[in-house]
């Protein structure tokens, strides 16, 4: 039993590390998408202000969604958190399949940028790049989402009502 909880405490916390750059583009959106084409390119592509994010964070993407498979088979012989842990993997692979049909084209034509003129459509990039880690934010939310409902769905009544009267 220990063991399970120590894998549901580290998929949660790789979780909600993956989540937290998405959370980052999902919070700068409005003001991002104000910025001008010389701002945004400068800032998004020359600069690239997420440089750690396709290192850190994809390790965290990546050890988030094994964990989490691997939390599905410990559980699954649990009832309905086996059902909301699975749903919980499930979104998680998702928002990185999303990811990689969505954000990694926009990543690769982003980087042509750097040699070649910016063309003349670059808001149709910037706007599939941006509303896609948008996505990848909200499906990130409900998967983490379900790993915590998960956890309390399994939490026995009497022992919760204990903690609650000290």
């Amino acid at each position: 039993m220990m063991f399970i909880r120590t894998w549901r405490f580290i998929t949660l916390m790789l979780t909600s590390l993956s989540l937290s750059p998405s959370m980052a583009h999902l919070l700068e959106l409005p003001q991002k998408m104000q910025f001008d084409q010389q701002l945004w390119v400068r800032v998004t592509v020359v600069e690239n202000l997420y440089r750690l994010f396709g290192s850190v964070g994809a390790f965290f993407e990546i050890t988030a969604i094994l964990t989490a498979i691997v939390l599905v088979f410990l559980v699954r012989r649990r009832g309905s958190t086996f059902y909301w842990t699975l749903g919980g993997a499930i979104l998680l692979v998702l928002a990185f399949v999303s990811w990689i049909m969505f954000v990694a084209p926009m990543n690769a034509e982003f980087a042509k940028w750097l040699v070649n003129p910016v063309p003349a459509d670059w808001m149709r990039y910037r706007d599939r790049w941006e509303y896609a880690h948008a996505v990848n934010a909200l499906i990130k939310i409900i998967g983490l989402s379900f790993l915590v409902i998960s956890v309390l769905v399994e939490t026995p009544k009497k022992r919760a009502i204990h903690s609650d009267q000290e």
